[in-house]
């Protein structure tokens, strides 16, 4: 630690620390615009400048100067630095005159107004007039793709665009051509950006040169209303703001949580807002003459009650969904036991998992933040880039600090990163030739669900878990087996024991034809063969809708409250941020209203009395944003098979229903379509 004198007060700081951040550390607030904590550091808009006692008789960048660099005083004083001084606050005016020499000043019709860090500081630091009389440049707008929105007039050149796309996301969209007034910040060949992440650096634009396109002067930010809420676009649970102005969502933006998504959030998770309007359902259908037809509740009840009350409970069965939330699960496995049905799985990609393998055999154990302390990785029939973009982006902010060796058996795939290719199928799965480099004190294996979902999954996880614990990557002090999902509510499921009970049918089974009446919990990507009287429950007129004989309108995980567990275990809640449209009711509350027409009654009348009943029954679902540890139990070692493994996801953009119904994704998904036809040619 070094001491050092900031406005007058001391205080012990690192020595690697900028004096950006030994001002912050210190309380005192520094302007910036090129400086963002997550990117390497430029030092181009020179906005943070301050005084240095003792050091060189002018303004310095404190974003670019580190405290080791200071010389102390005379008799060895801690050395001083004055962020509020005459020279300071004078040099940052300056800097503010000259970045507004060429600034449109078009604040009252920019989308940006009321969150430009420029207009803020414009007031803070600014001065009433201009000495500069010229004509401001202009320069083209630049298209970017159907995410992001250009007004290069704007542009300060402050490279955070730049430096995200070739540092976090990987992709280097993004670059300068030109020098001096001709600089222009584009991507190559003013191509659309290729990255599942592109659509932060809209957030991360200091003014407002680089816009969201799909909510361009939808809204003034002071008009909405700011509800937290946890994404269930993929298994991260990434922390989410959605903004919405009266019963409609405007935007999604993300939430700082360092210890799940940082401050990233995925291009679906952004710009599936208009997917949330489109093709919902928002009344009772009954299927009457092969058609469906629009009815009342109370007529939806009675034939579902017909149909229930005619079938004995074993050929009853429930699937769940990838977006399910906890208490929706809990509410439907609570009516199957009420009614004696052993039929129940929230698998319904197949997946091999069971909670009676210990929960430790289906968490991502080693944790999101641990990533950053793994120093070696072997990726098991997955593509995390397509599974997780956000966390496939900490994978590469640790192997950009290199020592960190990355070995990947299935697909190969662009990852942002470079790995060493090991073989297709399970036959590459070996412990002796699956060994990390000499030295892994800390190595990691992630199993996606490509290895999972498939006949031999259990014998696949018995395989991994043996390579992992050969690898030393299951210690007392570290548990680096970490298992991949890409359902938001697969965990929460697993933790509900929403698998087959005793003598019970799974989820492929019930699919083809094993029961006679099938509740269908949001389950929008599994073919229910004919013969089965389906009752849907969800939120669009997507597959599962097209195969029922009553569907049921739910609300989607922006209109309720709801718990989600993430693919670490992290047990989160999602806040209602709107309501849902018409008739449409939370899936937990219309379960209830059926049992009792079905004549077994839940025992809760609230969403409180639910979770009071769900605490009670898992303790562990009370304890918000922690993670419990699982124990690992006995998985019986198989042979898999020799069939190579294949990745979930195929297309990005197009894994749910929300996300289905989204022109804005539909694009996005023809795009990238068109970028590997491109590629393969």
């Amino acid at each position: 630690m070094t001491k050092i004198n900031i406005d007058g007060k001391e205080l012990d700081v690192p020595a690697e620390y900028t004096l950006l951040q030994a001002c912050e550390e210190a309380g005192a607030e520094v302007p910036r615009f090129c400086y963002h904590e997550r990117l390497s550091i430029a030092g181009n808009c020179r906005m943070c400048l301050v005084e240095v006692k003792g050091g060189p008789p002018k303004p310095t960048a404190s974003c670019a100067m580190a405290v080791r660099d200071l010389r102390p005083g005379p008799n060895g004083e801690a050395p001083v630095v004055l962020t509020n001084s005459p020279m300071a606050r004078k040099a940052r005016a300056g800097v503010m005159e000259f970045l507004l020499i060429n600034h449109p000043l078009d604040c009252p019709i920019c989308d940006q107004g009321g969150e430009c860090d420029l207009q803020d500081q414009a007031m803070a630091y600014g001065v009433d007039s201009s000495r500069y009389h010229e004509n401001k440049r202009a320069v083209e707008d630049k298209y970017l793709g159907p995410l992001v929105k250009t007004s290069m007039n704007r542009c300060i050149h402050c490279t955070r665009c730049v430096r995200f796309t070739a540092e976090v996301a990987g992709t280097g969209d993004m670059g300068a051509i030109g020098r001096g007034e001709d600089m222009e910040i584009t991507t190559y060949l003013e191509t659309a950006m290729g990255s599942e992440l592109q659509g932060n650096v809209a957030d991360l634009c200091p003014v407002g040169a680089l816009l969201p396109k799909p909510q361009s002067f939808r809204a003034r930010p002071w008009e909405l209303a700011k509800t937290q809420s946890i994404d269930v676009m993929d298994a991260l649970g990434s922390n989410i703001r959605v903004d919405s102005r009266g019963r409609e969502v405007i935007r999604i933006l993300p939430r700082v949580n360092d210890a799940v998504n940082e401050e990233w959030i995925s291009d679906k998770t952004r710009q599936i807002v208009d997917g949330l309007k489109t093709q919902r359902l928002d009344r009772p259908y009954l299927r009457k003459n092969g058609r469906l037809t629009p009815v009342s509740w109370n007529e939806a009840f009675a034939a579902i009650a017909a149909k229930v009350k005619a079938a004995s409970p074993g050929k009853i069965g429930a699937i769940a969904g990838d977006l399910a939330s906890v208490e929706d699960m809990f509410a439907l496995q609570s009516l199957m036991q009420a009614l004696g049905s052993p039929n129940l799985d929230c698998r319904q990609d197949g997946s091999r998992l069971d909670p009676k393998y210990g929960r430790a055999s289906y968490l991502f154990n080693a944790t999101v933040a641990g990533i950053d302390e793994a120093d070696s990785l072997l990726i098991v029939g997955s593509n995390p880039r397509k599974e997780a973009p956000v966390l496939n982006a900490r994978i590469r902010k640790r192997w950009l600090r290199g020592d960190f060796a990355v070995g990947l058996i299935g697909q190969q795939a662009d990852l942002t990163y470079s790995y060493k290719y090991m073989g297709a199928g399970p036959d590459s799965l070996d412990p002796q030739t699956c060994k990390p480099p000499e030295g892994s004190k800390k190595p990691m294996l992630i199993l996606g669900a490509g290895a999972l979902a498939r006949p031999d999954g259990a014998a696949v996880l018995a395989r991994a878990l043996e390579v992992a614990k050969a690898a030393g990557a299951i210690t007392p002090e570290w548990n680096g087996f970490c298992v991949l999902h890409t359902a938001a509510s697969r965990v929460g499921g697993l933790d509900l024991g929403f698998v087959p009970g005793e003598g019970g049918l799974d989820a492929t089974a019930m699919a083809k034809g094993g029961v006679d009446v099938l509740f269908n919990l949001g389950a929008d990507e599994i073919d229910i063969a004919p013969g089965a009287f389906v009752i849907y429950q969800g939120t669009h007129g997507d597959r599962g809708a097209h195969r029922a004989d009553v569907i049921l309108p739910g609300a989607a995980y922006v209109e309720k409250s709801g718990t989600y567990v993430n693919t670490e275990g992290r047990v989160q809640m999602a806040d209602r941020a709107s309501f849902p449209p018409g008739d449409a009711r939370e899936d937990w509350a219309v379960l209830r209203a059926l049992s009792d027409v079905l004549g077994k009654r839940l025992p809760f009348d609230t969403l409180n009395a639910l979770r009071a009943a769900l605490y009670k029954a898992h303790p562990h679902f009370a304890a918000l944003d922690l993670i419990q540890k699982g124990s690992l139990g006995d998985i019986p070692a198989g042979s898999p098979d020799k069939t190579a493994f294949v990745n979930a996801i195929d297309d990005f953009y197009l894994t749910n229903p929300i996300a289905r119904a989204s022109a804005v994704m539909a694009e996005c998904s023809a795009l990238a379509k068109g970028r590997v036809a491109q590629a393969a040619e």
